[in-house]
C-alpha cells in the first residue's frame, strides 16, 4: 500500500514522522497550502510540545480571539517542525512550493532561508488569485497570493512549460520557408555608436543589392561574426519584398519546441482562480463544497509540471479539498506519466468541524479523489445533468497509528508490535528504509547497514523480558559476520567486563541500548 497514492488521515507532524522510516528522501515535489494565519482562522495543530506552559500557550485559541502579540509565533511554531520533517523527506534534487499571502510571506522566508539555505531559493511566484478586485475593499485591494520554492539543494532542474496552440499561433511562414514557420525580432539594440563601436558596421541586404547601417541612437544587438552566421543561415529577413530599413532575426518554431521558460508572474488566465476553484469543487462535491477554498486544479498542475517528472512522488501535507491529487491524476492521464501522490489531512481543521464530528478527510479529501478517479455528475445551472469522465486510478486510505511513545519517552500502556519498533530503530540507526523482508523476529535482527547489523531483543506483551547475556553473544558469533553490532534489549545480563573480553577474543564490537528509555 505505501508504493501507491496514499491518505493519510493524522494530524501532520504525526504524520510526517511516520512517513520517515519508509519516504525520506524519496519525495520529488512538495506542495503546501498551510493557514495563512489571516486572523479569521480558528486553526487547531498538535506541535508536540511537552512543557505545560507551551501547551497552554500554544493551546489558547488562535485567531480573532488570540489576537495577540504572540499570534505570529504561534504559526511560525507550528510551521517550523513540519517544514523540517518535509526537508527530510525530500529527494536531493527535490523541491517544495509553499502558498502564502502577506500575513506570514516574510517569516516563512526567514524559516525558509534558515531550513534551506538562501542559495537553495528559486523563486517567489505572484499567482493572480482574483480576477477583479472588491469594488467595496477600503484598502488597496489584494489580487495575488504568494508561492515561495525553494530546493533542497543545487541539484534541483526546473522542467519547462509545455507550449500551447495559443503560442504557437505566432509563429508564420510568409515566405515559404522550407524549415517550416518561424517569428522575428529585433536586430538591433538601445545603444549609440560612441557607447558601443564594434556594433556599429554595415550589413548588405542582398535583395535591394545595398548596404544598410543601423540608426545613428542604435547599434546592431550581434557582433560582426554572428551576423556573418546568421547571413550563412539565412536567417536575416528583410520584409517580403525586401524593403524593411533593417533586417529582423528569424527564430524558428522547430527549435522552440524544448518548452517555455516559467516565470515569477502566473496570471488567473493560466492557472486558475479561487472563484473557478469553488465552482470546480462544488460541481464535484455538491453541497460539501460550499464551504471550501480550494486551490485550482491548473494552478497545482503548472506547480508538477514544473517540479516533477512523470514517475515521480508528490506529497501535500496540508492536503484540504485534495487538489494536489486531483492536479497529479489529470497530468498522468495528459501525457501517460504514473505520478504517485501522498496527501495528509487532519480529521478535523477547526473546532467547530471537531464539535460536529465532520471528519473532512473523509467526507470532503478523499471524497473528492474517489470522484475524481471514478467520474461523477452534476447540475448545471440550467438544470441540465453533465457527466465528468473519471480520470482512474485507486489510493490506499491510512489512518496514523498510535504514536510509538507517551510524553516522556515511555511506552505507554499499550506496547508497540515489534514491527513498528524495528522499523523505528532501523530508521533512527541508520536513516535507511526499513526492509520487512530482513526482519527476523526468532533471531532479533531487524536489519544491517555498512557492515553494522542492528537487533530488537523485544517482546511486546509486557511479560517476559528478551536480554542480552553470554549465551546469546555466543550464538551471535555463529550467525553473524559482521565487524559490529547494535543491540537494543529490554535487559543487560553481561557484565561490562565479560563484554569487553568477548569484543577483544572476537575482534567485534557490540553495543547494547535498553529499551526505551535510550530511544532517541
Amino acid at each position: 500500500g505505501l508504493d501507491g497514492n496514499l491518505i493519510i488521515e493524522g494530524d501532520n507532524l504525526l504524520a510526517l514522522k511516520s512517513l520517515l522510516p519508509t519516504h525520506a528522501g524519496r519525495i520529488k515535489c512538495i506542495y503546501i497550502d498551510p493557514p495563512y494565519n489571516t486572523g479569521n482562522e480558528g486553526w487547531v495543530y498538535n506541535d508536540n510540545l511537552t512543557q505545560p506552559q507551551f501547551k497552554e500557550w500554544i493551546g489558547q485559541a488562535v485567531g480573532k480571539e488570540g489576537e495577540d502579540a504572540t499570534r505570529h509565533d504561534k504559526w511560525c511554531c507550528m510551521m517550523y517542525p513540519r517544514l523540517q520533517l518535509l526537508k527530510e523527506l525530500l529527494r536531493d534534487d527535490g523541491v517544495i512550493f509553499v502558498s502564502i499571502d502577506d500575513n506570514e510571506v516574510h517569516h516563512l522566508r526567514m524559516m525558509m532561508d534558515e531550513l534551506f539555505g538562501v542559495e537553495n531559493l528559486v523563486a517567489c511566484i505572484c499567482w493572480q488569485k482574483k480576477y477583479s478586485a472588491s469594488n467595496d475593499h477600503q484598502g488597496v485591494a489584494p489580487m495575488h497570493d504568494f508561492i515561495l520554492v525553494y530546493s533542497k539543494s543545487s541539484n534541483f532542474q526546473r522542467n519547462l512549460l509545455p507550449r500551447t496552440a495559443v503560442q504557437d499561433k505566432l509563429y508564420k511562414n510568409p515566405d515559404n520557408d522550407p524549415r517550416g514557420r518561424w517569428t522575428s525580432s529585433d536586430y538591433t539594440c538601445n545603444k549609440t555608436k560612441d557607447e558601443r563601436p564594434n556594433l556599429y558596421y554595415s550589413i548588405r541586404n542582398e535583395i535591394l543589392n545595398k548596404e544598410v547601417w543601423p540608426d545613428e541612437s542604435r547599434v546592431w544587438a550581434y557582433s560582426e561574426d554572428e551576423t556573418e552566421k546568421n547571413l550563412q543561415g539565412d536567417l536575416l529577413w528583410w520584409g517580403l519584398d525586401g524593403t524593411n530599413a533593417v533586417p529582423r532575426l528569424k527564430n524558428h518554431l522547430r527549435n522552440v519546441q524544448g518548452g517555455l521558460v516559467p516565470t515569477t508572474w502566473w496570471p488567473h488566465e493560466d492557472v486558475g482562480h479561487n472563484d473557478e476553484a469553488k465552482k470546480e469543487v462544488q460541481r464535484i462535491l455538491g453541497p460539501l463544497g460550499v464551504n471550501l477554498t480550494p486551490k485550482p486544479v491548473d494552478l497545482l498542475r503548472r506547480i508538477i509540471q514544473i517540479g516533477a517528472s512523470k514517475h515521480d512522488l508528490i506529497l501535500d501535507s496540508f492536503a484540504g479539498s485534495g487538489t494536489t491529487a486531483h492536479a497529479v491524476l489529470k497530468l498522468n492521464e495528459e501525457d501517460g506519466g504514473n505520478r504517485n501522490f501522498i496527501l495528509v489531512q487532519m480529521p478535523y481543521d477547526t473546532k467547530d468541524n471537531e464539535k460536529g464530528k465532520f471528519n473532512i478527510c473523509q467526507k470532503i479529501t478523499a471524497e473528492r479523489v474517489r470522484r475524481v478517479m471514478q467520474g461523477y455528475t452534476y447540475t448545471t445551472k440550467k438544470g441540465k445533468k453533465e457527466k465528468v469522465d473519471g480520470l482512474s486510478g485507486a489510493f490506499t486510505y491510512a489512518r496514523e497509528g498510535n504514536p510509538l511513545f507517551g510524553e516522556y519517552r515511555d511506552f505507554g500502556q499499550k506496547l508497540p508490535a515489534y514491527e513498528e519498533l524495528a522499523k523505528y530503530i532501523f530508521y533512527t540507526e541508520t536513516s535507511r528504509d526499513f526492509d520487512r523482508k530482513a526482519m527476523n523476529e526468532k533471531s532479533g535482527k531487524i536489519g544491517e547497514h555498512n557492515g553494522t547489523s542492528y537487533y530488537l531483543l523485544y517482546t511486546p506483551n509486557g511479560q517476559e523480558d528478551r536480554q542480552l547475556d553470554l549465551p546469546w553473544l555466543e550464538t551471535l558469533q555463529k550467525t553473524d559476520k559482521n565487524r559490529n553490532v547494535v543491540v537494543y534489549c529490554e535487559k543487560i545480563h553481561v557484565h561490562r567486563d565479560d563484554l569487553a573480553k568477548y569484543e577483544q577474543e572476537t575482534k567485534r564490537t557490540v553495543r547494547p541500548m535498553v529499551v526505551p528509555f535510550n530511544l532517541k
